[in-house]
């Protein structure tokens, strides 16, 4: 199974406890897979994480590009939003959405539409116009989080480690989020050769 990177590893749980933990409320925040076009499939070691059934939730940043891909993700979690991307074949996906989970409000772009793309001070401009706590944003397949302002924002980066003329050497990356109350713990999974490494982000929002 999967090391562990957190910054607190002492109290953080190994990729597959994280998966199976019962209690747990779990977002999957995954996006830019491109397949089949940049990509054949999610890599293998991936899809043995994903379970149905474990995962609540799913947002995503779009570039899904197929029905099939579509279907995939429904198949993990009926609760699924994606926003259009710019290879998306799927015209009825919307530009932006905002989603309430617990005591979260979470927007959700693709963010081909910020310029300069991935830059900090549009993605803040964006997070105030859809006035939520949380901004996932992708387009870059650069996984990054950060936070301003009690504001939390999240790129998950390509699932598949797609091509990008705006990253050299992407590293296939996904996000989970497990929300308990008003805090976020947040995994990120990271492919790093044949081994699969997580790190772990805390987020709380201000009473």
């Amino acid at each position: 199974w999967p090391l562990c990177l957190c910054r607190s590893p002492l109290s953080c749980r190994t990729a597959r406890d994280i998966l199976f933990y019962a209690e747990m409320v779990l977002i999957l925040v995954i996006g830019d897979l491109h397949i089949p076009h940049r990509a054949y499939d999610l890599p293998a070691k991936f899809k043995k994480l994903l379970v149905a059934g474990k995962i609540q939730h799913i947002l995503s940043t779009g570039n899904l590009c197929t029905k099939e891909t579509h279907d995939y993700l429904k198949s993990l979690a009926s609760d699924l939003h994606v926003v259009r991307g710019d290879f998306d074949e799927n015209t009825t996906y919307p530009d932006t959405k905002v989603v309430t989970i617990g005591q979260f409000k979470i927007g959700l772009i693709h963010g081909h539409t910020v310029v300069p793309w991935g830059d900090h001070e549009a993605l803040h401009m964006v997070q105030r116009q859809l006035d939520v706590d949380i901004l996932i944003s992708g387009h870059t397949h650069r996984f990054e989080t950060y936070e301003v302002n009690n504001k939390f924002f999240i790129n998950p980066g390509s699932a598949t480690g797609a091509y990008s003329s705006i990253t050299s050497d992407v590293v296939p990356t996904f996000a989970l989020m497990d929300i308990q109350a008003s805090h976020v713990i947040t995994y990120v999974y990271q492919l790093r050769g044949e081994e699969v490494k997580v790190e772990k982000i805390d987020y709380t929002k201000a009473a």
